[in-house]
């Protein structure tokens, strides 16, 4: 009986290792992906993707005769930042992000990474106020102001979705301090061409 149970640790150790090491690969490649979105360099992002994704299975492969390792929170981590990737770049890109099915990550580190990835929209938004793109910007609000609409009717205990409603108060308040810089830019913009076009009736005029 003891050997026994010496070998079913040994092989939940096992798993747990490979879990380990594959989650971490996941969370780097993820975040590098997200950089390589934010610099424009999108072949870059979905190389880095790829391999979070397969670093992902490779978790779960070698997980799947453990459910303590499986669900022990090392994967679903993972697989929120994996999707916050995803969705940063869907967001960007401002095509339609995949479900949690089409990634094959669980309902609440797909909501998580959700909600992780209006911070990096907000990002992109001032990036493009930054450089003048206040049109560019608007749309992405809109993306931002979508998800929050999502997040906010998940309405179910913390526990299921692992604490989903925290970082729900995190992404309204990251929209509506979006939504107040979006605003100045508009009204600088209206004004600087408001004094533009009275400096040209003013030029037009006959000193005279």
């Amino acid at each position: 009986m003891q050997k026994e149970f010496q070998r079913r640790f040994d092989d939940l150790v096992a798993a747990r290792e490979v879990a380990l090491q594959a989650s971490r690969r996941a969370i780097r490649s993820s975040a590098n992906s997200i950089r390589a979105i934010h610099r424009g360099e999108m072949e870059e992002a979905h190389r880095l993707m790829e391999e979070a994704r397969a670093s992902l299975e490779e978790g779960k492969d070698g997980a799947a005769q453990h459910p303590e390792v499986r669900y022990g929170g090392y994967l679903q981590d993972a697989e929120k930042e994996y999707v916050e990737a995803r969705v940063t770049e869907a967001i960007v890109s401002d095509v339609e992000a995949p479900g949690p099915d089409d990634m094959g990550v669980g309902l609440a580190p797909f909501l998580g990474g959700m909600a992780e990835a209006v911070g990096e929209a907000r990002r992109n938004v001032l990036d493009l106020l930054r450089q003048g793109e206040v049109e560019p910007a608007e749309r992405v609000l809109g993306a931002m102001e979508d998800v929050y609409a999502v997040l906010v009717t998940m309405d179910y205990p913390d526990a299921i979705t692992g604490n989903l409603r925290r970082s729900t108060d995190v992404a309204r308040s990251l929209l509506e301090k979006t939504r107040g810089d979006l605003t100045n830019a508009l009204v600088q913009r209206d004004l600087k061409l408001a004094l533009e076009r009275h400096a040209d009736r003013f030029q037009g005029e006959d000193p005279a």
